[in-house]
């Protein structure tokens, strides 16, 4: 099983692949590169509180989120992809950048609103949403693709909070 950074990575590095052009191509291998030094904060999340990421299991929702953007990028043009993928990107960004006001509080979560709040986060959004704009049409299908996506975004933060209580 893939781990939701992991599937944004192998999503990215499908695009990649698929990609009509060769700066489209270089894009999404940097936000590839970007998802994997998000692996490495998360991975030193883990060894701080001794948790095997090896052993974690997805729960519904996330596996939900994780099959649908793999299997969007497998089976999907560059444009609908990065619909699949941008709502996630936003929503991180905005999370950061709200958490981090009036500033970046002093707990064992500081280091991940600074990273979805810094100066590094905010560009790949903006690429992301750049390819998005070149590559996608405004479809119905674009539409239904974008809106499942906020709703596995919505049923991911909804997961963890039903099953924190």
């Amino acid at each position: 099983m893939l781990s939701f950074l992991e599937a944004f990575a192998r999503a990215y590095s499908i695009a990649a692949a698929k990609a009509p052009d060769w700066e489209s191509f270089g894009v999404f291998h940097d936000l590839a590169s970007g998802v994997l030094q998000e692996l490495q904060l998360h991975g030193s999340y883990a060894a701080n509180w001794s948790v095997s990421l090896a052993d974690v299991k997805p729960g519904a929702a996330t596996r939900h989120y994780t099959d649908f953007l793999v299997a969007t990028a497998w089976s999907q043009e560059v444009g609908l992809i990065t619909v699949a993928m941008l709502p996630c990107m936003r929503l991180y960004a905005y999370l950061g950048q709200m958490l981090a006001q009036p500033r970046i509080p002093s707990h064992q979560y500081a280091d991940w609103i600074r990273t979805y709040s810094g100066t590094e986060f905010a560009p790949l959004v903006a690429q992301l949403s750049e390819l998005s704009d070149r590559h996608a049409t405004n479809t119905s299908q674009i539409q239904a693709t974008y809106r499942y996506a906020m709703q596995c975004e919505l049923d991911f933060f909804q997961a963890a909070w039903i099953n924190k209580n």
